[in-house]
């Protein structure tokens, strides 16, 4: 028998920004102006955004006519040096 994963309902902050292909403080503008999603209360500590807002809100942005930059993506990465 296969394992079914359930979709969440909710991500945190740090899934959030990670979906949505921004940082967190981009991210975090955009609820602060009102561009995005609030949070949704989950505890008294605690607060999430709902899957399905997320989702409207990518679905809602405009198509782009331009490419992204050749670097777009790429994060620092921690280079060990061997030797």
């Amino acid at each position: 028998m296969t394992e079914k994963r359930l979709k969440p309902a909710y991500l945190d902050r740090e899934a959030v920004a990670s979906y949505i292909s921004l940082s967190v403080k981009s991210m975090e503008r955009l609820v602060a102006t009102g561009s995005f999603p609030q949070p949704r209360q989950l505890t008294i500590q605690r607060v999430g955004w709902l899957v399905r807002e997320v989702e409207e809100w990518c679905e809602a942005r405009p198509a782009s006519s331009i490419l992204p930059v050749e670097n777009c993506g790429v994060r620092h990465q921690r280079v060990e040096l061997v030797g």
